[in-house]
């Protein structure tokens, strides 16, 4: 079995993630982790799960026990995945990593770590998102210049980046895919006098509230008629279940930063 920590043990993903290793066949849980002071320290993992009693006390402190594991699943937030990444790297453990929002020098730092030890880093861990990545590329190749392309995301009320990173991987696909810089096109709403819109530019537009798991739609506009990709989930279980399917394929992989469409068998690696 594959020892596997979980960062974020309290929170919704976290649950989510413990509630389906305690059904894996190649998972178990050995490790979870909370932010210090969290009031879900000292809890058993499992029973704050919902589950049975895992035997899994939830700590805060992640560099006792990275020595020990085969692998460490974060969806967390920025700063404590970029502290969580640097124990992992002294320790040589391999990470999955969903946390949203890294800057070019923290994701300049994770490839560089990457070198020497595997990671899988991705957007979103759903195997249906990871289709509609390849399905949003084929369509820009099919429409090529002849369409304006915008892209709406919508989040639950508590997300705390925007657009969505899988807003913003979206957009790199369809970019790639037209031969576009997306760091040069991209527009993040509009408000007041804009002028025409730029074909070649490609829009973000997030909206925030209540409960949404998580909805994309990239739409390709001609002058009559309009195509649209959406994905909308609507459980978290299936960015969990794609996570633990990471975490089970990374270990023992060469070093290098890998992404979900490595993982399900459609991408080449990214070193």
């Amino acid at each position: 079995m594959i020892k596997t920590g979980i960062v974020g043990a309290a929170g919704k993903m976290g649950k989510t993630l413990i509630s389906l290793i305690a059904e894996s066949d190649k998972l178990t849980l050995s490790a979870a982790l909370e932010q210090p002071g969290a009031a879900a320290l000292g809890r058993d993992a499992g029973e704050l799960a919902g589950v049975v009693s895992s035997g899994v006390t939830i700590t805060d402190d992640l560099a006792t026990l990275a020595d020990d594991l085969d692998v460490l699943i974060d969806f967390t937030v920025v700063p404590a995945t970029v502290a969580n990444l640097e124990i992992c790297h002294g320790s040589g453990t391999p990470m999955v990593i969903g946390t949203t929002g890294l800057s070019e020098g923290e994701r300049a730092r994770l490839q560089e770590i990457g070198q020497s030890q595997p990671i899988v880093f991705a957007s979103n861990y759903s195997v249906g998102v990871n289709a509609t990545f390849q399905l949003v590329e084929m369509a820009a190749e099919i429409f090529g210049d002849s369409v304006d392309i915008e892209i709406i995301e919508s989040h639950h009320r508590h997300k705390v980046d925007a657009p969505s990173g899988t807003a913003i991987s979206l957009g790199e696909h369809v970019a790639k895919a037209l031969g576009r810089d997306l760091s040069e096109v991209e527009i993040h709403g509009r408000h007041g006098m804009t002028g025409a819109r730029d074909r070649a530019s490609i829009g973000f537009h997030a909206i925030r509230g209540g409960e949404i798991v998580g909805e994309h739609t990239v739409m390709f506009i001609a002058n009559g008629e309009r195509v649209e990709i959406t994905h909308r989930a609507q459980s978290r279980a299936n960015f969990a279940e794609g996570a633990l399917r990471a975490a089970a394929w990374v270990v023992g992989k060469p070093a290098g930063v890998y992404d979900m469409l490595d993982v399900l068998g459609l991408g080449a690696t990214q070193i």
